[in-house]
C-alpha cells in the first residue's frame, strides 16, 4: 500500500481528537474497588454490574480533577498488555472529556460554564439489546450519593460520534451529576468494541479484552474469522461498521432503553425511595452531534404504550439528523469529501481556519483539483480556476462559506473519508470483509499496509478509541492507488454509492433512508442548538430542516443560532480556533437550565435566538460578553 501524503503520527493523533468529539467506551468492574456484578438480568439487559466511585475516584473525572484532564498524556496502565478495568475506566473518561471539550485555561470551562466537581456514586451498567438487532448496545446509569430523591431526575444522553458509552460523559454528566440526577448513557449501537479477526478476542463488558466464547462481548461479529495459521491478516471489525444492524436507524431506541435501564438502577440504588416510573420521574435527553440526532429520534417515540410520555424534555446541539429538505450525513460527506480539498485553496474562502500540517493540507487540494479535473468533476485550466469551480460546485449544494472555512479542519485530517467508510458499511449492513469499494480496517504497519495487531494495541482500544478508524491503532486499509492523489478513486467509489446505480448503491440508500427522521411527540418542549459556522454537521442541511419539519407539523421547537461556533469545542485548545470560534457547550448547558426551570413551572421555554456572539481573538480568554448569552 502506498504511503498516504497526510498520513503522520501527529495526524492521527489530530484525527483521533477530531472524530472523539463527533464519537470511546463502557463501564468498569474491578473486586478490589468494591465492584461486584448483580445478579438481576432481564430479557432486555445482559451481563448487569455494579461498580463504585468514591474515595480518589468519582463519577465525574474519576478522580482526575479539572487538573487531571487537562494532562497532555493518558492515565497510564501498570501493565499496557493487560490493563484492568479501573484502568480503562480513567482513561476513556479522560480521552472523552478532552476530545468534547476546550478544557485549556483561558477557555472558560469550569470558570464561566460547566463543572469537574468530585461527585461519589455508583454506576451500573450492562449490555441492552432492542428487538431485532444482532448485536448490543451499551448502556451505563451514573447515580450520585447525593441523587435528588425529592426532584427525582434522570439525564438521558447518547454518545457523540460514534463514541463509546462514555462519550457523552462532557455534556450529560457535567451538567446532571452535580444537580444531584442520575445519568444515563447509551453508546446507541456504536463504540469502541472492537473485534480482532486474527486472534478472535473482543471487549467484554468491564472493557477488558476476552475471546469470543468466554464471557458477553460488546461486539462479535456473527461468524468471526479468526487465526487460522496460514499468515493472512483479516484485520479488525467496528462494531458501528460491521455490526450489521444499521444501528442509527434504532438511535431513539437505544435512548428510551437507557432511560429505562435508569430506572431499574434507581430501584436498586434507592431501595427506600422506589419504585421509580416514568410517571414520577423527570427524565431529560440531551446529546450533541450524533447524539443530538438520536435524542431527537428519542422525541419521536410516542407509540401509544404504557411508557408513551416517558419523556419530558429534549435538548440537542449541532445535531446531526436527516429531515425532510435536508441532506444526509452521507451525502453531504461524500460530496465535502471529494470536492473540499480542492475548494479551500480559492482565495475567496481566506482566512481558512487550517488545522496542524496545513503545508500537506495545501498539497492535498492541489492533487485533488487535478484529479476532479480530469475526471470531469470540475472545470478549469489550472488548478486555481478548478478550485474556484470546486468552491462554487458546493456554494451551489448548500455548502456557506463559513461552514467551508471551518471544514478545513475536517478535510484536512482526513475526517470526511473516515466517516465515509464507515456510514457506507453500516448503511449497506455489510460484514467484515464486504466493503463495496474494498475498504478494511486493520492495524498498519510503517508502509501502511495491514498486521496483526499487538496484545497492548488490542488492550487500549477500548479506552483509546473513537468508533471511527483511523485512531488508537487501528487504520484504514484501502486498495493501494497511484499518488499524489492516492484516496481519490475510494472516494469517488463512496460517492458513487449515493449517486450511482446497482446493488452496492441501492443497500446504502436503503439504509440512509431508514434513518429519516420525523417530528416530535406533540407537546414535548424541544430545544435545538447549532453553531452557524459548523463546518462538519452544517445546520443548513440538519437542524434548519427539521426545525422548519417540525414546526409544519405544530410542534413548538425552540431553536438557538450561535455566531461564531463550528462542531469541535476540543479544537478551541488551538490558538487559531480560540481566536476565531466560541464553545458550543455553554448554550447547551444554559437551554439544559431553561427547560428544567420550565418544567419546575418556574419559567417559561427559551425563545428562537441567532445568537451574536464575539471570537475573543488572538490570546484572549473568554469573558461573558463574548458569549452574549440570551436572557429570555
Amino acid at each position: 500500500m502506498n504511503m498516504p501524503i497526510f498520513r503522520t503520527f501527529a495526524q492521527a493523533s489530530a484525527l483521533a481528537l477530531a472524530l472523539s468529539a463527533c464519537a470511546s467506551t463502557g463501564a468498569s468492574s474491578d473486586p478490589d474497588q468494591n465492584m461486584a456484578a448483580t445478579t438481576a438480568a432481564t430479557s432486555s439487559f445482559t451481563d448487569m454490574r455494579t461498580t463504585t466511585h468514591r474515595d480518589g475516584d468519582d463519577l465525574l473525572t474519576a478522580g482526575l480533577g479539572l487538573d487531571g484532564l487537562r494532562a497532555m498524556t493518558p492515565p497510564t496502565f501498570a501493565d499496557p498488555a493487560h490493563p484492568t478495568a479501573v484502568e480503562l475506566r480513567r482513561r476513556a473518561i479522560w480521552g472523552n472529556w478532552r476530545g468534547i471539550a476546550d478544557l485549556a485555561p483561558g477557555g472558560g470551562y469550569g470558570e464561566l460554564f460547566g463543572s469537574t466537581a468530585r461527585v461519589p456514586g455508583r454506576e451500573y451498567s450492562a449490555f441492552a439489546r432492542v428487538d431485532g438487532a444482532r448485536q448490543p448496545h451499551r448502556v451505563l446509569v451514573q447515580v450520585p450519593d447525593d441523587f435528588d430523591a425529592g426532584k427525582r431526575c434522570v439525564v438521558v444522553t447518547a454518545s457523540s460520534g460514534s463514541r463509546g458509552v462514555y462519550g457523552s460523559i462532557a455534556v450529560a454528566g457535567a451538567w446532571g451529576l452535580p444537580k444531584g440526577c442520575a445519568v444515563a448513557y447509551t453508546d446507541k449501537g456504536a463504540g469502541t468494541d472492537y473485534f480482532d479477526l486474527d486472534s478472535g478476542q473482543g471487549v467484554s463488558a468491564d472493557g477488558t479484552i476476552a475471546f469470543a466464547g468466554a464471557a458477553e462481548l460488546g461486539f462479535a461479529p456473527d461468524a468471526p474469522a479468526t487465526g487460522s495459521g496460514d499468515g493472512q491478516v483479516r484485520g479488525v471489525a467496528v462494531k458501528h461498521a460491521h455490526s450489521q444492524d444499521n444501528p442509527e436507524a434504532d438511535w431513539g431506541r437505544h435512548v428510551r432503553q437507557a432511560a429505562q435501564f435508569a430506572l431499574q438502577a434507581l430501584d436498586q440504588a434507592r431501595p427506600d425511595d422506589a419504585p421509580f416510573t416514568f410517571d414520577d420521574t423527570r427524565v431529560i435527553a440531551v446529546g450533541i452531534s450524533n447524539g443530538g440526532g438520536a435524542v431527537l429520534r428519542a422525541a419521536e417515540l410516542d407509540d401509544g404504550d404504557s411508557d408513551a410520555d416517558w419523556l419530558d424534555a429534549v435538548v440537542a446541539g449541532e445535531p446531526n439528523i436527516d429531515a425532510e429538505g435536508g441532506r444526509s450525513l452521507y451525502d453531504f460527506a461524500t460530496e465535502a469529501g471529494l470536492l473540499m480539498p480542492c475548494a479551500l485553496l480559492d482565495p475567496a474562502l481566506a482566512p481558512l481556519s487550517q488545522p496542524p500540517l496545513a503545508a500537506q493540507v495545501e498539497a492535498i487540494g492541489l492533487a485533488r483539483c487535478g484529479s476532479l479535473r480530469s475526471n470531469g468533476l470540475v472545470e478549469g485550466a489550472d488548478a486555481g480556476a478548478q478550485a474556484v469551480d470546486a468552491h462554487r460546485r458546493l456554494n451551489a449544494s448548500g455548502w456557506s462559506d463559513e461552514a467551508l472555512r471551518a471544514g478545513a479542519a475536517s478535510a484536512g485530517f482526513d475526517l470526511w473519508r473516515a466517516i465515509a467508510v464507515t456510514y457506507a458499511s453500516a448503511y449497506g449492513r455489510h460484514a467484515p470483509g464486504e466493503h463495496p469499494c474494498g475498504f478494511d480496517f486493520a492495524a498498519l504497519d510503517g508502509n501502511f499496509a495491514p498486521r496483526r495487531a499487538g496484545d497492548a494495541e488490542r488492550a487500549a482500544w477500548w479506552a483509546d478509541g473513537s468508533g471511527i478508524p483511523p485512531g488508537a491503532g487501528v487504520g484504514i486499509a484501502e486498495t493501494p492507488n497511484a499518488a499524489p492523489d492516492p484516496h481519490f478513486f475510494g472516494l469517488r467509489c463512496l460517492r458513487d454509492l449515493w449517486t450511482g446505480d446497482g446493488a452496492g448503491a441501492e443497500r446504502v440508500r436503503k439504509g440512509v433512508a431508514e434513518v429519516r427522521a420525523s417530528a416530535p411527540r406533540a407537546g414535548l418542549p424541544v430545544v435545538v442548538i447549532h453553531g452557524t459556522d459548523d463546518g462538519l454537521v452544517p445546520m443548513a442541511f440538519s437542524s434548519q430542516p427539521y426545525v422548519a419539519m417540525a414546526r409544519a407539523a405544530g410542534r413548538d421547537v425552540r431553536y438557538w443560532q450561535v455566531r461564531h461556533a463550528q462542531h469541535f469545542d476540543a479544537f478551541l485548545g488551538l490558538p487559531d480556533y480560540a481566536a476565531r470560534y466560541v464553545p458550543l457547550l455553554p448554550y447547551v448547558y444554559a437551554a439544559l437550565d431553561r427547560v428544567d426551570a420550565h418544567l419546575d413551572g418556574n419559567a417559561a421555554l427559551p425563545a428562537d435566538a441567532v445568537i451574536a456572539t464575539m471570537p475573543r481573538g488572538p490570546g484572549k480568554p473568554l469573558t461573558p460578553a463574548h458569549l452574549a448569552m440570551p436572557q429570555e
